[in-house]
């Protein structure tokens, strides 16, 4: 694909804050099977969301939104810096014990306690032991060792599955970094309305590897807790609240649900009362009637449902636009990182077009892209 003008080749987009604790760090992934192939069928996108979520415990990353279809894969990905001071022995081999053996995690365990006594008795300093630490923590808190690792574990149970070698990725994943705020619970309802674009489900809450099908429909262990907790981070990180399933009832799941109907309009329709009298009804797909006026005017959903529908269709900016948010978080990006643009760039912050162009008086791209968008 040509380069969009005015940018100069380089290596991946990283938050130019991403080692502080200044604000989140959000990141859409994109990765597609070679050529494109339709390779995932059930077994193979619950075993990749099984990796996803080991992973996930293993690098401190946090998966807000996603979606697995069947020749793709879309990732929201949180990636906070490592906590101040480093993990303790303990924190460390629970990270380890989500992706490694027991019996390795125990070789582990023991090698830091015979470390520790070296230090208490004066035989070695502290050095020693953040070796250990080290072997594993720098897989940790990046975008790109997470996304190598879940990769590649997937690849090789893939390989044996269906007694093939070689690639199964078309090439490096793509990523965009997102702004927290509206940015990033656009780029959930895009995520998770994947498979409604693909003509696969009507209702997103249907499609069970996403998500919202797993937040509503609770998930391979039935409880959908980790879902949950993904989408109260990615629709109000900005509002400083955590990752915490139990905040998803209520303000969030409405707010996320109103994105994601499919058509914010009312509709007229023909009922039989119980009185036997025929009477029309105004419905809307996806709501109680009887919340529909309250969540209306509390949600401001004129401007969610024009989003709605924007979001049922393909947007590229979305996976190539390098950057996306607020005017102002654009062009932020674009003044730190002044080297990567050409030198007849004079700003960062570009406008949505084509059809993202319902985000955009409230949404801007680090890429100009003029052609199918």
């Amino acid at each position: 694909m040509r380069r969009p003008k005015g940018m100069v080749k380089g290596t991946r987009w990283l938050a130019p804050w991403k080692d502080s604790f200044e604000r989140p760090v959000i990141y859409h992934c994109v990765t597609r099977v070679v050529e494109r192939r339709l390779a995932f069928g059930q077994a193979e996108k619950e075993k990749l969301r099984t990796f996803m979520r080991m992973y996930e415990n293993f690098s401190g990353c946090r998966v807000l939104a996603y979606c697995l279809m069947c020749n793709h894969v879309h990732l929201l990905l949180e990636v906070p810096p490592m906590v101040e001071g480093g993990l303790s022995d303990e924190a460390l081999l629970k990270r380890l014990d989500a992706i490694y053996s027991e019996a390795l995690v125990a070789e582990v365990a023991k090698e830091l306690a015979e470390a520790r006594k070296k230090v208490r008795d004066g035989l070695a300093d502290e050095s020693l032991v953040l070796r250990i630490h080290e072997r594993f923590t720098y897989r940790m808190h990046d975008l790109g060792e997470f996304m190598k690792a879940l990769l590649q574990r997937f690849t090789r149970w893939f390989n044996v599955k269906h007694e093939r070698t070689g690639t199964l990725w078309e090439s490096r994943f793509k990523s965009v970094l997102v702004e927290e705020g509206v940015a990033a619970r656009t780029m959930a309802a895009y995520i998770d309305l994947n498979p409604v674009r693909a003509g696969m489900v009507v209702n997103p809450a249907d499609y069970r590897w996403s998500s919202y099908g797993e937040a509503m429909g609770g998930g391979p262990k039935g409880n959908g807790k980790k879902a949950r907790a993904g989408l109260v981070r990615a629709l109000m990180a900005h509002k400083g609240w955590v990752a915490d399933a139990d905040l998803w009832a209520g303000r969030v799941s409405k707010e996320y649900r109103m994105i994601l109907l499919e058509d914010g309009e009312e509709k007229l329709k023909e009922m039989v009362n119980e009185a036997g009298e025929l009477e029309v009804k105004v419905v809307r797909k996806g709501m109680k009637r009887a919340n529909v006026a309250t969540e209306l005017d509390a949600l401001q959903t004129s401007r969610d449902v024009a989003l709605g529908r924007m979001l049922r269709c393909r947007v590229r900016y979305f996976t190539d636009g390098a950057v996306i948010g607020s005017r102002g978080f654009v062009d932020e990006i674009f003044t730190k990182c002044r080297d990567r643009f050409g030198n007849q760039r004079k700003d960062g912050a570009r406008k949505l077009r084509g059809s993202g162009s319902a985000a955009a008086d409230r949404l801007w791209s680090a890429r100009d892209l003029r052609k199918g968008v």
